[in-house]
């Protein structure tokens, strides 16, 4: 048993460096949004930011939009030229997708400063997607209503984890250079 947790020692390192870091950032997450009123339909401060970013970025694309909470669920309804488009719901603000990230790249680190600059550029990133992912789902959902399915639960759920994939492999490769790493020894 001994020889196997030495030979594996590097996979079970990661792993328990990722689950532990996970389960610690969902117990915060879910600590944070424990502090709004669900039953009431009080909507996070965070998917709030979201649904006023995404309104900013329709109404630069030359759209009139208006937000206001909902009525029936914690959520910021969404309405484009007066017609109700989307509501954008806790689970649109990609906090579920920058806590899976930040778990792995915190467990693939060696050295703080590059670790914590790379997760904090890389929360950037995935947030000025997804803004940009909800404004051009929403223009999708006004234009092709008949592909709301298709966009809502495959095109753009492929697009934000494309592009958490891809930065996971860039920190792998590039920043970490772990396949070298391990190819020359």
């Amino acid at each position: 048993m001994k020889e196997y947790l030495i030979k594996y020692r590097p996979f079970l390192q990661f792993l328990a460096v990722f689950l532990l870091s996970y389960l610690v950032l969902i117990g915060i997450y879910q600590f944070y949004l424990g502090q709004f009123d669900a039953v009431h339909f009080e909507v996070d401060g965070f998917t709030d930011l979201v649904a006023q970013q995404t309104q900013f970025i329709l109404e630069t694309f030359g759209y009139q939009v208006e937000l206001s909470p909902s009525t029936f669920d914690p959520s910021v309804k969404l309405a484009v030229n007066s017609v109700s488009a989307v509501r954008i719901v806790e689970g649109c603000n990609a906090i579920s997708v920058m806590i899976l990230f930040t778990a792995f790249i915190l467990a693939f680190s060696n050295g703080i400063a590059k670790t914590v600059g790379y997760i904090v550029g890389g929360i950037f990133i995935i947030h000025i997607l997804n803004i940009l992912r909800i404004s051009l789902l929403t223009i999708g959902i006004i234009k092709y209503p008949e592909y709301t399915h298709i966009l809502h639960d495959i095109v753009f759920p492929l697009f934000i984890y494309g592009v958490v994939f891809f930065l996971w492999i860039f920190w792998i490769t590039k920043i970490m250079n772990y396949v070298q790493k391990t190819t020359t020894t």
